[in-house]
C-alpha cells in the first residue's frame, strides 16, 4: 500500500446530497479515504440508503469504507420513519433492564446492516454530572458511573453482535461540561480522582469488553493536560487511553470542524495535531477540502521528518484489523431486508414494552 493509500485509510468525511457528490467521488478515488459519515441531509428513506451505501462501497474496491451514523436513539437519531424510532439513551437508564438496553443496541444494528452502515457513532458513555450540561443531557444513561458502564455495555454488545461497529464517546467525558463544544471548548477542572471515579469508568469496562472504537472529546480537563483539549492532547490520548488504560481499537476524533477545534486551528493543523495525540482517524463532518488538506499536511510531516511512516502503520494496522473483524466477508444486504427488518414488529413492540412498563 502507497503512503498516499495509507493516509487516505486515516480519514472519514461527510458530504451533502442523497447519491456520492463529486467532490466525496474524487476525494475516494485520489486519497483512498477509509470512511464515510452520514447525516440527515444524506438520508430520504431506506431504499435511498441501501443505494447510497452500495455506491460508496462500489468506489473503494480494494478496502471496504466504514460508513457511519450517530444514532443514539432520543434527539440524536440520523435515520427518521420507517427506521424505528428508539429513545433516549436516559429512558434506558431510568428502565434499568439490561436486557431491553442490549435489544436496542441489537435492533439497531439490525436496521443499519439492512441499509449498509456498517459503523455508529454511539452509545454515549459521558456520566451526566452537570445537570445544566448543553450537550449531553438526556443522550447520557445517566449521572451514575456504575448505571451508565452498564448500559453502555448492554447497547455496545447489542450493536457488535449484528457486526455494527460501537464507536463509544466522547472520551474522557463530557459529561461535567458546561459549555456546548459544537460552539466553543469546554474546560473541566475537576480532580484526577474524580476524573477516575466517575468519569472513566464506562469506558475502562468497555474497553475490557472488546469496544471497537472510541472517539474523543473536544474539552480540556487540566488534571489531564492544561494545554491542550483531549482530542489534540497526547498525555490524554497516548499516554492514558492508550498506554494506561490499554486501548487497542481505533480512536475517532469528534469533528475537527467545531468550533473548539476550528477557532484555534486550521484543518491541517488540527489534523496533524490529532494524529501526533494517538488519533487513528480523522474526522471531518462537512468539508472534504478540509479532509484533503489534512491528508497533504500529513504527507508533508511524513516528508519533513515530524512524522515516520511507522506511526501512520500503527493506525493503519488498528483500523484494518478492525475492517477484517466486522467487515471482511461481509455480503451486501439484500432489498428484501429493508422491508423485513426496518420499523418491523419485532423492533415496535420493544419500544412500547421501554416506554409502557
Amino acid at each position: 500500500m502507497s503512503l498516499q493509500d495509507k493516509l487516505g485509510q486515516l480519514v472519514m468525511v461527510g458530504f451533502d446530497g442523497t447519491t456520492p457528490s463529486r467532490e466525496v467521488k474524487r476525494l475516494i478515488a485520489t486519497t483512498r479515504v477509509g470512511g464515510v459519515i452520514l447525516f440527515r441531509r444524506n438520508i430520504d428513506d431506506p431504499p435511498q440508503v441501501w443505494a447510497l451505501t452500495r455506491a460508496l462501497q462500489r468506489l473503494a474496491p480494494k478496502a471496504p469504507l466504514f460508513i457511519a451514523v450517530d444514532q443514539e436513539g432520543g434527539r440524536v437519531s440520523r435515520l427518521p420513519p420507517p427506521f424505528t424510532q428508539f429513545p433516549p439513551a436516559a429512558v434506558l437508564g431510568k428502565r434499568n433492564s439490561f436486557d431491553l438496553t442490549y435489544g436496542v443496541g441489537e435492533a439497531m444494528g439490525r436496521e443499519m446492516a439492512a441499509v449498509g452502515i456498517n459503523m455508529d457513532m454511539a452509545p454515549v458513555l459521558d456520566v451526566n454530572t452537570n445537570a445544566a450540561n448543553p450537550v449531553i443531557g438526556d443522550r447520557a444513561f445517566g449521572d451514575s458511573p456504575i448505571v451508565v458502564e452498564e448500559h453502555g455495555l448492554a447497547m455496545i454488545v447489542g450493536l457488535q453482535d449484528r457486526r455494527v461497529i460501537a464507536c463509544a464517546k466522547h472520551f474522557p467525558g463530557h459529561g461535567a461540561t458546561s459549555a456546548d463544544s459544537h460552539l466553543e471548548l469546554p474546560e473541566v477542572a475537576v480532580s484526577l480522582r474524580q476524573l477516575e471515579r466517575i468519569h472513566l469508568r464506562p469506558f475502562e469496562h468497555a474497553i475490557a469488553n472488546r469496544l471497537a472504537a472510541v472517539m474523543t472529546a473536544h474539552v480540556r480537563y487540566p488534571a489531564l493536560d492544561p494545554a491542550a483539549p483531549a482530542t489534540l492532547s497526547k498525555k490524554t490520548l497516548t499516554g492514558l487511553l492508550r498506554r494506561a488504560m490499554g486501548f487497542e481499537g481505533i480512536v475517532i476524533t469528534d469533528d475537527l470542524e467545531m468550533k473548539a477545534i476550528s477557532s484555534r486551528y486550521d484543518p491541517p493543523a488540527a489534523a496533524l495535531k490529532a494524529f501526533l495525540a494517538g488519533a487513528d482517524i480523522l474526522l471531518f463532518c462537512r468539508d472534504t477540502e478540509a479532509a484533503r488538506q489534512a491528508i497533504e499536511a500529513l504527507t508533508e510531516a511524513v516528508r519533513r521528518g515530524r512524522l515516520s511512516e511507522a506511526r501512520i502503520d500503527l493506525s493503519l494496522e488498528r483500523i484494518l484489523r478492525t475492517k477484517e473483524r466486522f467487515l471482511l466477508g461481509l455480503k451486501p444486504p439484500s432489498r428484501a431486508a429493508l422491508h423485513n427488518v426496518i420499523g418491523c414488529e419485532a423492533h415496535l413492540g420493544l419500544v412500547q414494552r421501554i416506554l409502557s412498563s
